[in-house]
């Protein structure tokens, strides 16, 4: 009897010993390691081939990405899948995706090539940058992806699919934070925060950074926090090398980063070492980081079922997903708040967002994404941080708005081997609260060009935004032999244009990639010219003074890749003004008659322009672009006065650095064809060739009349040939350009930075 009571004795003890066995819990560790982290990918797609489960969670850096995606009921080929994305790619370069632009808010063109926003109270101190690229769409999505599933679940990461801890560092108290509630979204984006490649985030008082600063592998966490029977170990990082005397990095690293303990405590765990060999930034080539994290986990799969006899079927996974994401509300947002750190009133940023009409308060995902990267684009604004909270079946949208810098100044300009070195500087004043806006003073200057620019844009807050610009503008242009060189001596100036013109104008946009702008302005122009070559230093230059108003609609499409010498995109561009002005033209001393004339004008100008890329090839770009103008101008007193209100082809910028009289007709017709070949990046052998046919031309007879001839005559070609490198700090280019009509057909110039100027008041 006693001998059948014990079997009974071992039989429990060994169906006890079993379920303990199938009852134990797996805790998987993921480290840091940038690029190198996404080997975290394959290590979860070779556990759950395997049916091996995972019970719990910790993980740094992008350990934390990858941890909570899972934890957040992804699984590793819907990771996968979004790792490998075109907008992932964006996310790691700090680029919004093409629907996600606003033409809108981009400024007019300039000739700026570096801008240093500061601060009133430190312009130091406060105005190096703290991160190399911007972080406004990865805050959206990681708000897009993991914000719901946390607001859904109460900010309880205990209660996700898989119960996940990450950690941050604390640079201040030099320790690391563990997360075990509140904003999933928040924490993982503190715990993926390189320090000076993204900007910190300051969560409940505290300026956090990468977790990998402090603690790079958790195990201490998943000991802590969770109570496991066997661990797993994802690790792809190890501790900085001992610095070297000669090796300011590496003792910069030493300095900042602690080491961590990448050993298991105890036996019951093993580690999977994948060997990547990844820069941190390399996010282009994550997919080997994947498959060696499949590969290196399959190695060692017989040793995690030696210990782990519990299995996770696949079917039963994906039940599970779908009962704990069916349960996750869908992005519908209630209400929109919006928080400052100084607490100023930025309620511009709400309006822009949630202000609509009042029978359809709810804003879908689409609608969001629309206005969330409209609102981003505002030059006033530099980052948004936004979180969800649960508001019955709808969330509410909490948006942190960190403001931009209040001042920014600009310096850039162009510089070149022939005589048209023009310098630019630029000082801006930013504001954002109930509106938006920006005062903006700058100025060229050099002998060719000089102008000074004031512009007040004040930005009214709504789905649909409407900007009114108030502005002065004087220009200057000094043609004096403008295609001469640095060793050449000129003349005394053969041509100088004055322009004085004030206004206002409303601007508006139309969709994502457009504006409507309405103007009007009052103008006055001074032209100061020879009508001969031969003139002295002691002549007096006849005078034309133009004075009046004009008022002008356009539209503009822009979708091109740069602001000049672009390789990609398109542009369509319409300009319809009317011009209502007096002239007064006065003689000078080289004038073959004497004269003093006030007479008035009426016209109206219809400008079109299309640029397009039409075929795209990483090493090839063939564009086409034409410009076209209808003109009911009539003349002025004489050939020159009339030809310097003439509006010019001028397809090529180098061309509005030359005065050529065969590129200028009331009404014309240009067209050509742009050959791009890059064969190194950002490096492109550009050449380009027009073709320019006016309707009818301004003629200047022998007998000292002159009149528009007969249509269609005057046709003129024009080529230019460069080598462009686009560097970060502006264009280098060396440059041949044709003119077939001038006595020296053929000019080369050397020459860096922009060439743009402020608008002409009519021309």
């Amino acid at each position: 009897m006693r001998a059948i009571h014990l079997k009974y004795i071992l039989f429990a003890l060994l169906l006890a010993a079993s379920a303990l066995a199938h009852a134990q819990k797996v805790g998987l560790v993921l480290s840091g390691g940038g690029a190198s982290g996404f080997a975290h990918i394959g290590v979860l797609k070779a556990l759950e081939e395997n049916e091996i489960p995972v019970d719990f969670i910790a993980g740094t850096s992008a350990g934390a990405l990858i941890g909570s995606m899972y934890a957040s009921g992804f699984s590793p080929w819907e990771i996968e899948q979004f790792v490998l994305s075109e907008r992932f790619q964006h996310m790691t370069q700090g680029t919004l995706e093409k629907n996600q632009e606003f033409f809108f808010f981009e400024n007019d063109t300039d000739a700026s090539v570096v801008e240093i926003p500061f601060a009133k109270d430190s312009i130091l101190k406060k105005s190096l940058p703290t991160n190399f690229i911007s972080s406004v769409l990865l805050d959206y999505e990681m708000m897009r992806l993991l914000g719901t599933t946390s607001a859904t679940y109460r900010d309880n990461f205990d209660s996700l699919f898989v119960p996940f801890r990450c950690v941050a560092s604390d640079i201040v108290n030099k320790e690391s934070v563990v997360f075990s509630n509140g904003k999933l979204n928040l924490a993982v984006r503190a715990s993926m925060t390189y320090p000076f490649f993204i900007s910190p985030i300051e969560i409940d008082g505290k300026l956090l950074f990468d977790g990998g600063l402090y603690n790079n592998f958790p195990l201490d966490v998943m000991y802590n926090s969770f109570d496991t029977d066997f661990i797993i170990g994802s690790n792809v990082t190890s501790n900085a090398s001992r610095p070297s005397e000669d090796d300011l990095m590496s003792q910069i690293i030493n300095m900042l980063v602690s080491h961590s303990n990448f050993d298991l405590p105890c036996e019951n765990g093993i580690i999977v070492r994948p060997q990547v060999d990844l820069n941190t930034f390399q996010f282009s080539d994550v997919q080997l980081a994947i498959q060696q994290g499949y590969e290196s986990t399959l190695k060692v799969i017989d040793s995690i079922r030696m210990t782990v006899d519990r299995k996770m079927t696949r079917e039963e996974l994906a039940r599970r997903r779908f009962d704990f994401q069916r349960k996750v509300l869908p992005l519908r947002i209630n209400k929109v708040n919006t928080f400052s750190k100084k607490h100023n009133d930025v309620s511009f940023v709400r309006n822009s967002i949630s202000k609509n009409s009042k029978r359809n308060k709810i804003i879908d995902e689409k609608k969001l994404n629309r206005r969330y990267f409209r609102t981003s684009n505002f030059e006033q604004v530099d980052n948004l941080y936004p979180s969800l909270t649960r508001a019955d079946s709808l969330y509410d949208l909490d948006i942190y708005v960190k403001e931009a810098k209040e001042f920014k100044f600009e310096v850039g300009g162009h510089f070149s081997s022939r005589p048209v070195n023009t310098g630019y500087i630029g000082l801006s004043y930013l504001s954002v609260k109930k509106h938006a806006f920006k005062l903006k003073a700058e100025s060229y200057f050099g002998r060719f060009y000089g102008s000074i620019k004031t512009t007040l844009d004040y930005t009214i807050p709504n789905y649909y935004p409407i900007s009114a610009q108030p502005y002065f503008v004087m220009n200057r242009w000094d043609y004096f032999r403008s295609s001469a060189t640095f060793f050449e001596d000129v003349k005394p100036s053969f041509l100088v244009q004055n322009e004085i013109y004030y206004g206002l104008n409303f601007k508006i946009p139309v969709g994502n990639k457009g504006k409507s702008v309405f103007d009007a302005r009052i103008f006055e122009l001074d032209d100061s010219y020879y009508q001969t070559s031969n003139f002295t230093s002691k002549d007096t230059a006849d005078l034309t003074i133009f004075k009046g108003n004009q008022l002008s609609w356009s539209l503009e499409f822009n979708t091109l890749n740069r602001k000049q010498f672009a390789n990609q995109g398109n542009l369509i561009q319409f300009k319809l003004r009317y011009v209502n002005g007096k002239e007064r033209s006065i003689s000078g001393s080289t004038s073959e008659t004497k004269y003093d004339l006030t007479k008035a004008h009426k016209w109206i100008q219809a400008n079109l322009e299309i640029q397009n890329y039409i075929f795209r090839r990483s090493f090839f770009h063939l564009g086409f672009h034409g410009k076209m103008t209808m003109n009911s101008q009539s003349l002025f007193k004489n050939y020159t006065a009339t030809l310097l209100n003439t509006t010019e082809f001028a397809p090529l910028p180098d061309l509005y650095t030359f005065f050529l009289a065969e590129y200028r007709a009331p009404q014309h017709v240009g067209v050509g064809a742009n050959l791009i070949f890059t064969f190194f990046k950002n490096f492109d052998l550009r050449f380009d060739s027009y073709y320019f046919q006016p309707f009818k031309t301004l003629v200047n007879y022998d007998n000292g009349q002159f009149g528009y001839s007969s249509i269609f005559k005057g046709e003129v070609f024009l080529h230019s040939l460069s080598g462009i490198y686009h560097s970060p700090l502006g264009p280098l280019r060396a440059t041949f350009n044709y003119f077939p009509k001038q006595e020296q057909k053929l000019w080369f110039q050397l020459s860096y930075g922009y060439i743009l100027f402020n608008e002409r008041a009519i021309r």
